[in-house]
């Protein structure tokens, strides 16, 4: 009796040590991954300065953290999915091999398709835009402006980024909109100001709807907001944020800017579209981009695949009216559209690398633990929003944004008023969505638009804190008023 009684006092001992080695292992490799979050997170913020491209920080921290991660797995997974795996082994004797193919089958790849359909999405909207640019579509913006007026200069680039951006892509349209704008303005220091105005509108016009920016796109397939509610509640505080600055921005320009009319682009041998053709295709590319929460709302697939099929379409229609224009051997040395490019797919790297790191910062429970303390120390949706639009300016518009997404789940129903904020079009959604793509604008590192901008004009950082920042910040926080008094009259 007393040898049985010290057999099983030392296999108590063990298993308690065991746990107590398996904890401790938990909490170090855990440390460890969200160390390395933290660094990529500086990286970005300080990537104007070091050179140190964005896109290669987030594939590094996504590699990195996933690797740390499954080699231990065995800790997260006794810890987070022991149920579920059990299930998978279906009788076989666990081992760390079945470990590792559990990960990879049942918690990895889940991240990777919630990746890439929304890399897929966007490398379809960044190709119809390049499409539609390449056959002249939007060049009545440039026959528009046909004037020395500067405020009518800056209001129709503005509007028109505006509204492309909404339908569209933001990031390749503030491109777009700036190499325009470049041909026209021909003062330096005039176009850091119009520039500026076209990275807020691209910014503030992505933001009001889901298929204008990448967050608004991971919002709307995760099921938190529904399409049209999202540009409902957001349409007026984006026009407020949007407006005010820009009126503040153009009383900065003299009333006569310094202008000169670039004859039409040569397009090369891959199109020569007539007016009628080339409204056809515009027709066809926003009203298809314009069909996909429809087709979203019917079928429940996945909004890229909406988005292939308008890219498709718009892609046949493309063919047929050039090939009745140009010879076979003439089509055969079409250029490869930008949009397949060395700079979008950057962006694309980027937006896959974040989305996959956060995924493992979010399999290590560490979100949910940030989430459990704000919500007993802070409690205040307002004051994690305003909180976040800054720190975007800082770091990253779309990487703080994900990182307040991955906090919460969508909740089915809420118990209280304040659960009511993450349930679908809850506030809380709305409000990071929000704060994070105008907030981003506060200064111009903030958004891969505004480092578009510094880069092709030489905008520095102190001349935008000093002309642009307290204007933007004006219009932000205004926007934020009208926003919470909407959310207050429907609740």
């Amino acid at each position: 009796m007393s040898f049985a009684r010290n057999l099983l006092t030392l296999s108590s001992e063990s298993l308690t040590l065991h746990h107590q080695t398996c904890y401790d292992t938990y909490y170090y490799m855990t440390l460890i991954i969200i160390v390395l979050l933290l660094l990529s997170y500086l990286l970005i913020a300080t990537g104007h300065l070091t050179g140190v491209n964005k896109a290669a920080i987030a594939m590094f921290i996504a590699a990195a953290g996933w690797v740390v991660y499954i080699c231990y797995g065995t800790d997260y997974v006794e810890a987070r999915h022991i149920d579920d795996y059990w299930a998978f082994l279906k009788g076989v004797e666990p081992s760390s091999e079945q470990v590792k193919l559990y990960i990879y089958n049942n918690v990895f790849l889940n991240y990777v398709g919630k990746a890439a359909a929304i890399v897929m999405f966007l490398l379809a909207t960044m190709s119809i835009v390049e499409l539609l640019n390449n056959n002249g579509c939007f060049d009545f913006i440039q026959d528009w402006i046909r004037t020395r007026n500067s405020k009518r200069v800056l209001w129709t680039l503005s509007i028109a980024t505006f509204i492309i951006s909404a339908n569209l892509d933001d990031l390749t349209t503030t491109t777009m909109m700036l190499v325009i704008m470049h041909k026209i303005v021909q003062n330096s220091r005039q176009r850091m100001v119009v520039g500026t105005c076209i990275v807020l509108a691209a910014n503030c016009g992505g933001c009001m709807t889901v298929i204008g920016d990448p967050a608004g796109v991971v919002l709307w397939g995760n099921g938190a907001v529904t399409a049209s509610r999202f540009s409902a509640y957001l349409a007026l505080p984006v026009l407020m944020a949007w407006f005010l600055p820009t009126w503040w921005l153009s009383r900065i320009l003299p009333e006569r800017l310094d202008v000169a009319w670039p004859a039409a682009p040569y397009r090369g041998d891959d199109t020569n579209l007539n007016r009628w053709q080339r409204i056809l295709m515009l027709v066809v590319g926003i009203g298809g981009l314009w069909f996909i929460p429809t087709f979203h709302s019917i079928t429940k697939l996945s909004p890229f695949l909406g988005a292939l099929c308008v890219l498709s379409v718009l892609w046949v229609v493309n063919e047929a009216m050039n090939r009745k224009l140009n010879n076979a051997d003439q089509m055969s040395r079409r250029l490869i559209p930008r949009a397949l490019q060395y700079d979008t797919i950057q962006q694309i790297l980027f937006i896959m690398g974040i989305m996959l790191g956060l995924g493992v910062v979010t399999e290590t429970g560490v979100f949910q633990s940030v989430a459990e303390w704000i919500d007993q120390n802070v409690h205040d949706i307002w004051m994690v929003g305003l909180f976040s639009g800054l720190l975007s300016s800082l770091v990253d518009t779309f990487t703080i944004a994900m990182s307040n997404f991955s906090l919460y789940p969508v909740l089915e129903t809420a118990t209280d008023a304040y659960q009511q904020n993450f349930v679908q079009n809850g506030a809380f959604w709305l409000v990071i969505a929000y704060s994070t793509a105008v907030g981003g604008c506060l200064l111009c590192v903030g958004n891969v638009s505004g480092l578009a901008l510094m880069k092709m004009e030489h905008v520095s950082l102190g001349w935008y804190l000093k002309h642009c920042t307290l204007k933007i910040a004006a219009g932000w926080l205004v926007g934020m008023l009208i926003l919470a008094g909407e959310l207050y009259w429907t609740s």
